[in-house]
């Protein structure tokens, strides 16, 4: 990992096993190693002081020593990567003014530069609680798909909202391609985020809220009790993570058409 360290942070990777869409993901092969192997490597390139695999799995455990990481053993009753990590912080006796980034266990194409860069914007925030990245968006139709996760964000560039729905709306230009035209920018949200530990802890403790529930957004948890979420365009683009058979075998072939 870089020795630049000027903000000094951990990276947790929350891996689970049984995935809703592809149960067992963060082991399946790519290119010669599981795909949870390529997100620690890419971990691995950042500034970060640990990067550490939060599991639920003595099938991952095993795996994620086999090839050289740390790994803690969680509950397997967590109900969200967030909770998972705050179990593992815990576990570590990490402090509470610690910043801690959750990289997702099935991003094997994440920037390390991203990852400092998350880090480095919450070290900046001293008003926010948690800092998170987006991508500008330039087609119409991924606006109204409710799989791309909108953020809105103010003058101070702190979230205001998140949704699947189209936010903002276009409702003085008639159509989203006619309002692009005009400049108006939608902004992806990446789910990527950087904590200060302690509300990292407080927003786990706390109980599902309404609006993350309508969503299925965890981060609308934060929102709701008050805490503020800083904003940045993402430094590099970043690749969609896997989701499906169909995004990890999109993945094999770019990776056999690379090598």
């Amino acid at each position: 990992m870089s020795s630049d360290n000027s903000a000094a942070y951990h990276i947790v990777i929350p891996a689970r096993y049984d995935s809703e869409r592809l149960p067992g993901k963060v082991l399946l092969d790519l290119a010669g190693m599981p795909l949870l192997q390529h997100v620690w490597l890419r971990a691995r390139e950042s500034a970060a002081v640990s990067v550490v695999i939060a599991t639920d799995d003595e099938r991952i455990v095993r795996a994620a020593e086999g090839f050289g990481a740390e790994v803690v053993l969680t509950s397997p009753d967590h109900k969200s990567g967030s909770d998972r990590i705050a179990e593992c912080a815990t576990k570590l006796a990490w402090p509470d003014e610690q910043l801690v980034v959750n990289l997702q266990g099935d991003e094997p194409l994440m920037p390390a530069a991203c990852l400092d860069q998350v880090a480095m914007l919450l070290d900046q925030r001293p008003d926010c609680e948690v800092a998170s990245l987006y991508w500008p968006i330039s087609d119409a139709a991924e606006v109204e798909n409710p799989n791309a996760v909108k953020v809105v964000t103010d003058c101070n560039d702190r979230a205001l909202y998140f949704s699947r729905s189209t936010i903002p709306y276009a409702r003085s230009f008639g159509s989203i391609a006619k309002a692009m035209d005009e400049g108006v920018v939608w902004k992806r949200h990446l789910g990527l985020y950087a904590y200060r530990l302690a509300a990292l802890r407080h927003y786990t403790e706390a109980e599902q809220t309404p609006l993350e529930s309508s969503e299925r957004l965890e981060q609308l948890r934060i929102m709701e009790q008050g805490g503020r979420i800083a904003m940045a365009s993402a430094s590099e683009y970043i690749p969609a993570g896997v989701d499906t058979l169909e995004d990890l075998q999109r993945l094999r072939d770019s990776f056999e058409c690379n090598n």
